[in-house]
C-alpha cells in the first residue's frame, strides 16, 4: 500500500523530530514555557484552518461514510483537541483563552497550512488534500508512541498527559484518512501518486518546521506589520 511506504520513508524524519528541541523539552519537563506558549498560540489557528479544510472536502466528496468521518474530525478539532492543548497550558501556569488570544501566523505555520490548501484549492480528488494532512495526526502519534515506549513519565509529570493523549486518540483519524487515500492511489496513474508522495513527505518536513518555529521563538523579520 502507499501509505506504508510513505510511513516509512517519513520514519527518518520523525525520528529527527523526536529528538529535536521541543520534543526534547517536552519529554523531560525542562522546555522553555515561551516556546510552549509560542506553539499554542500558533496552533490554535493552526487546528481551525485544519477543521476549515474538512469543510471543503466535505463539498467535495459524494460518499456518505466519508462525509460523517469529515463532520466527526471537525468537531474533534473543535472540541477534543484542546485537553492536549489544556495540559500545555496547565504545566506553563497560564489560562489557555488568555494564551490563544495572541495567537499569530509565524512563517513555517503559515508556510505549513498554505500547502495544504494548495491541494484543496487545485485538486478535486480529496487524496490529494488529505495525503497533506494525514502526516499531522501520524507525526504525533508516532512522536507519542516513541516517548511513551522510551520513557517513563512520572505521575506528576507537566506534560505526561500531552503524550497520552496522541498515542491513544489518533488511530481511528488515521485509518479511514490512510484507507482513503490508499483506494484513490490505485485508481491513479503514476504522476498523480507521485504527488500524493511529496504531499505527505512534505507535510512530514513542515511538521518538523512548525515544533522548531516555536522552540526558536520564531517571528517574522517585520514585527510591527505581520506580528
Amino acid at each position: 500500500m502507499l501509505t506504508e511506504e510513505l510511513r516509512n520513508e517519513a520514519e527518518p524524519i520523525i525520528e529527527a523530530i523526536y529528538n529535536d528541541t521541543f520534543i526534547q523539552g517536552l519529554i523531560h519537563g525542562n522546555i522553555d514555557a515561551a516556546a510552549v506558549i509560542h506553539y499554542l498560540r500558533a496552533d490554535s489557528l493552526y487546528l481551525e484552518e485544519f477543521a476549515n479544510l474538512y469543510a471543503m472536502l466535505i463539498a467535495k466528496s459524494d460518499s456518505k461514510d466519508t462525509v460523517k468521518f469529515l463532520l466527526s474530525q471537525m468537531e474533534f478539532l473543535l472540541e477534543g483537541e484542546s485537553e492536549a492543548h489544556a495540559v500545555l497550558a496547565q504545566a506553563v501556569d497560564m489560562p489557555y483563552e488568555d494564551i490563544i488570544r495572541d495567537g499569530a501566523w509565524y512563517p513555517s505555520a503559515d508556510h505549513y497550512i498554505k500547502h495544504m490548501y494548495f491541494n484543496a484549492f487545485s485538486r478535486e480528488n480529496i487524496a490529494f488534500t488529505l495525503s497533506a494532512m494525514a502526516p499531522c495526526p501520524y507525526v504525533y502519534r508516532r512522536i507519542a508512541e516513541k516517548a511513551m515506549a522510551r520513557h517513563t513519565f512520572e505521575a506528576g509529570h507537566p506534560y505526561r498527559g500531552w503524550f497520552e493523549f496522541y498515542a491513544r486518540d489518533m488511530d481511528d483519524t488515521l485509518d479511514v484518512m490512510l484507507t482513503i487515500i490508499d483506494n484513490e492511489a490505485e485508481r491513479m496513474p503514476a504522476e498523480d501518486m507521485k504527488q500524493l508522495r511529496r504531499n505527505f513527505i512534505e507535510s512530514v518536513e513542515h511538521e518538523r518546521r512548525f515544533f522548531n518555529m516555536a522552540a526558536t521563538k520564531e517571528r517574522w523579520m517585520e514585527v510591527d506589520v505581520h506580528a
